[in-house]
């Protein structure tokens, strides 16, 4: 897949079907929403593409992170690929696309830039200054520069409307179970692996830490049946996410222990996929009472998995 993050690296674009939103989190109405641009692509023979932005138009106008982030850039471009896109557009969200109106907006970048010959967008899709923009003036304005526009409804599962922010607080709630019913997989955080304090090793339970990116929405605090990626291997896991009030306080990040395993990962990656809690965080009065309930989580962890693969 090309990726683009500015837009002045894009030069004799060939012509394009280009799927428009933010697609945080790639949840299954992206997903619909980005096949239909992938199939309209192939029925025309045109490349399918993403539009998006690097960084969240709501943030850059309130100068301040508001809304955080379901997904780093990496796993959103990840996701994209497996379905098809061929180039990912996404500059950064600045004051000179915030200050184009919806014609200017689609005449400089979707037509002149894109050489767009089909556009899908969202049933809610705002563009252009102070969003002005939506489907029906994307609609109008293809009619005027010739090219085809498709808009997706909305998208129902389990009675809710499939969306971002639906899907921000379920992380934020820790209903971590309930993700893979709007996404289609686990939730996941990928980082590198930063020394601890070394409280688990010394406790009978060794973890791997994750520091845990401020602007990025991560589940509630507590301990959850997860499994880790060590290079391209799952293992059986179990992650605490928190600031361990136990043993005083820190700042927020991800301790996973993963069974079966004995290694040194200091400096490494790794993916930490979340499946489901066992119980939110909380203060132990010693550090045997904290042992004896990580021992029983643990034992519950284990207990799921053998269930879970019969």
């Amino acid at each position: 897949m090309n990726i683009y993050k500015k837009l002045n690296e894009i030069v004799n674009m060939q012509p394009t079907a280009v799927a428009l939103g933010n697609f945080d989190g790639v949840h299954k109405g992206h997903q619909m929403l980005i096949r239909e641009c992938v199939a309209a692509a192939e029925e025309k023979g045109l490349a399918p593409s993403v539009f998006t932005f690097t960084n969240h138009p709501v943030n850059e106008i309130a100068g301040k992170t508001i809304i955080k982030n379901i997904m780093t850039f990496e796993e959103k471009a990840e996701q994209l690929e497996k379905l098809g896109v061929e180039n990912l557009f996404s500059p950064v969200f600045d004051d000179t696309i915030r200050t184009k109106g919806a014609f200017d907006f689609v005449k400089d970048i979707l037509v002149d830039l894109f050489h767009t010959k089909h556009a899908v967008c969202g049933f809610n899709y705002r563009f252009g200054y102070k969003a002005e923009g939506d489907a029906d003036r994307l609609a109008q304005l293809g009619r005027e520069f010739g090219y085809g526009v498709s808009v997706i409804p909305e998208i129902r599962i389990n009675g809710n409307t499939v969306s971002s922010t639906l899907i921000r607080q379920i992380i934020d709630e820790g209903r971590i179970d309930e993700y893979k019913d709007y996404t289609g997989r686990l939730y996941c955080i990928d980082g590198k692996v930063v020394q601890g304090k070394h409280l688990g090793r010394r406790i009978g339970f060794p973890t791997v830490n994750l520091s845990l990116d401020t602007t990025e929405a991560f589940p509630r605090n507590g301990v959850y049946i997860t499994q880790t990626t060590v290079n391209k291997q799952k293992y059986q896991s179990i992650t605490n996410v928190g600031n361990k009030p136990t043993v005083g306080e820190f700042a927020k990040n991800a301790e996973t222990h993963i069974f079966d395993f004995d290694g040194d990962l200091y400096g490494q990656e790794v993916r930490i996929e979340f499946i489901k809690m066992l119980r939110p965080e909380r203060k132990f009065d010693t550090l045997e009472d904290l042992q004896a309930e990580i021992h029983k989580n643990c034992l519950q962890a284990q207990e799921y998995f053998k269930t879970s693969l019969r």
